[in-house]
């Protein structure tokens, strides 16, 4: 094969240079391998790839034959055309890509195959381009099906090359053009292996950073940028607001920003019955008590050495938990039930409680030596009614988190939808808002959800008093308290028979497990 001579003419935009180069170069005897011709302002860039017929024919005199173009204004040789570096570009990114590839053109010739495709047919030092893809020992010829219009999605394969059996799946379908004519087929290749590895990594417990949070507010930002400075930090952090704004995930975040090694350990203080707060929190010896391990548990102090222990509910302990916690903070030293040494614990406590603790202290039903201590760095975050001007944003964020998790395709709200959001209370907050967006996603059959998907929790609820069990003034009598006290018994014991559990009953209330407890055993439920 002779050399090809590869040159950039410019010439001021006219009609006819193409002719006029074509004719010259024919008259010459040299053949165009290719020619591109860039448009820019008043001027046109002609990349041009001679091939001399006669090989002797040197680069000067091919400069000498197109020297004479009407109109000419520079010409210089160059080693690769636009055109070769789109090519080289795009046949570097199919290398680099994480799945095989391989596509036929209507004759079911192949025209492309990337790096990866080579490796799991085993085909690397062969030259595969514009042979026949049945004509090929290593390939598959199912790929010439999407030739007659079908298609393929995850069919399992395997092949044997020098290193073992190499599995994978594989997906197809026909290439067509804008007149829906079908030119070609692509097949993809995704390895078994990395479907393994990607399975085990979306499996892992997810870190929650601060980039999870949405939200512009000022109130929003300023939380997130002062627990950022203090993350790294090893004070304790106090996290206050109202159920639902996010008191968890707020404290996941300051644990992944904080550099520590060991795990992030939540505690619902709430929800632990008050006779297994301390063995939780501070873990036990072997026969402590009846039905203790053999070998004693070690506490969530311990547990939570090295990294984070979140006490969320911190205001519901009751006061004898509280002295122990206090002295664990100050000390850093717990001593197991039935134990008769202390262990050193290094735990980096983040609090958090949607109660007026400072209320709490002044009526003594929290210690105020505890409450000094954790009040080191309070983080308050806003209600989701100081801020709804993020509504629209994270009604977006949700909206999009549940139509990837359903694999439906991409909802949006109505302008009547997102005027119904923004002038709702939002006692749950931005928990509500998710639950809301959810179940308007799911209810709403087009891409548009309107306003009668937007559902509060008291569009579904069946009311709590009716008719036939409200309480009787008449026959309770005038006393306030009395109709109040057997109204309250009424709620609670409606709440327990449509839940599942006390727990389950105590949320739907917005009270806690133990203030629940406490209005079982007051009506003898």
């Amino acid at each position: 094969m002779s050399q090809s001579f590869k040159l950039n003419l410019l010439f001021p935009d006219r009609i006819g240079i193409v002719a006029d180069i074509s004719r010259r170069v024919a008259d010459r005897a040299m053949n165009i391998v290719s020619m591109e011709v860039e448009r820019k302002q008043h001027f046109a860039d002609v990349y041009l790839e001679l091939d001399p017929v006669n090989r002797e024919m040197s680069g000067k005199a091919i400069l000498e034959t197109l020297s004479g173009l009407n109109g000419l204004q520079s010409i210089r040789f160059i080693k690769t055309t636009p055109n070769e570096n789109r090519q080289n570009t795009f046949h570097t990114v199919l290398d680099n890509i994480s799945d095989g590839i391989v596509s036929i053109d209507a004759k079911g010739r192949i025209t492309t195959i990337n790096q990866l495709a080579r490796t799991i047919l085993n085909c690397h030092n062969r030259d595969l381009i514009g042979r026949r893809i049945d004509d090929t020992a290593a390939m598959d010829a199912t790929l010439l099906s999407c030739l007659e219009g079908r298609q393929y999605s995850r069919l399992r394969r395997s092949v044997s090359t020098e290193k073992g059996q190499f599995e994978f799946f594989t997906s197809a379908r026909p290439i067509i053009d804008s007149t829906g004519r079908i030119i070609g087929a692509v097949e993809i290749m995704k390895d078994m292996k990395e479907i393994k590895a990607l399975v085990e990594e979306v499996s892992q417990p997810e870190k929650i950073s601060f980039d999870a949070f949405v939200g512009g507010t000022p109130s929003v930002k300023q939380a997130i940028a002062f627990a950022r400075k203090i993350a790294p930090t090893p004070s304790i952090i106090s996290i206050r607001g109202e159920s639902g704004t996010g008191k968890e995930l707020f404290a996941r975040a300051i644990h992944a920003e904080s550099l520590r090694s060991g795990p992030f350990i939540p505690v619902n203080c709430a929800a632990i019955p008050d006779s297994l707060l301390e063995s939780e929190l501070f873990g036990y010896e072997s026969g402590a008590f009846t039905g203790a391990q053999k070998s004693g548990r070690a506490g969530l102090f311990e547990q939570a050495s090295g990294g984070t222990l979140f006490l969320d509910e911190i205001a519901d302990l009751p006061p004898g938990p509280q002295a122990k916690i206090l002295r664990a903070i100050q000390e850093k030293r717990v001593r197991r039930i039935g134990g008769r040494s202390e262990i050193e614990v290094d735990a980096r406590i983040i609090t958090a409680t949607n109660r007026n603790l400072e209320r709490l202290v002044e009526t003594g039903a929290f210690r105020q030596d505890l409450y000094y201590r954790i009040n080191v760095l309070p983080i308050h975050l806003p209600p989701l009614n100081a801020r709804t001007e993020d509504i629209p944003v994270l009604a977006d964020h949700f909206l999009l988190q549940i139509n990837c998790k359903l694999s439906t395709n991409l909802q949006h709200l109505s302008p009547e939808a997102l005027d119904k959001l923004i002038r709702h209370s939002w006692p749950g907050n931005v928990r509500e808002l998710k639950n809301v967006i959810e179940r308007a996603a799911i209810l709403c059959d087009t891409t548009i959800i309107g306003v009668e998907s937007i559902l509060f929790s008291f569009d579904l609820a069946t009311p709590v008093l009716t008719a036939c069990n409200v309480v009787d003034p008449v026959e309770e009598g005038n006393d306030l308290a009395r109709q109040l006290n057997a109204l309250e018994r009424q709620i609670v014991a409606k709440a327990l028979k449509s839940s599942r559990s006390i727990r389950q009953a105590a949320g739907r209330l917005g009270i806690s497990h133990t203030t629940l407890r406490n209005k079982i055993k007051k009506h003898h439920l």
